[in-house]
């Protein structure tokens, strides 16, 4: 009886091997091989979105702080007592810097100092100039996921410079008596 009981068992386990279409069936786990696969990926999506939106967010704003130092020089005296100098430089980079003229508060972005902004003055004639221009250099964005660190390579590093610059035409078309 044993004889015939196991050529039964081994019949039946010959036929399962011979129907590859029952094993095709047999679905469990796939989900968590699936997940395994497209998580990395929807990570590294996730990271280079929010980094984009992290710098994008960064230039705007000092665009806009820019914008803004510019606008309050293009309506400035140039100094008497110091020709060729905006008599509120100072207050045009406290401006950019902290958004108030009078350099009070914390700066609009971590790291911002009045020493990123500088103010440049083309063209005109004699103590006019034609074009005031405002530009923010030597900022660098601060990344949370930084390619580069993590790789141990500088060249896929997102430490790049945020540098935005505005130019406008200098309003007053009189020097300061």
């Amino acid at each position: 009886m044993q004889v015939r009981v196991r050529k039964i068992r081994l019949l039946r386990r010959l036929r399962r091997v011979a129907r590859p279409s029952q094993l095709r069936r047999d679905e469990r786990g796939i989900q968590l091989a699936e997940l395994a696969i497209v998580l990395p990926l929807f990570l590294l999506l996730f990271a280079a979105t929010a980094e984009f939106g992290r710098y994008f967010y960064e230039y705007t704003t000092l665009a806009k702080a820019a914008r803004i130092g510019t606008r309050y020089l293009i309506t400035s005296q140039i100094s008497p007592l110091n020709p060729g100098v905006f008599a509120g430089e100072a207050q045009a980079k406290n401006l950019v810097v902290y958004g108030n003229p009078n350099g009070t508060g914390s700066p609009l972005l971590t790291g911002l100092k009045t020493s990123h902004v500088v103010i440049t003055k083309s063209g005109g004639s004699g103590l006019i100039p034609k074009l005031v221009k405002i530009e923010i250099v030597g900022y660098k964005h601060q990344p949370i996921f930084d390619l580069g660190a993590l790789t141990k390579s500088p060249s896929l590093s997102l430490n790049v410079d945020v540098k935005p610059s505005v130019t406008m035409h200098y309003l007053i078309t009189q020097p300061a008596v």
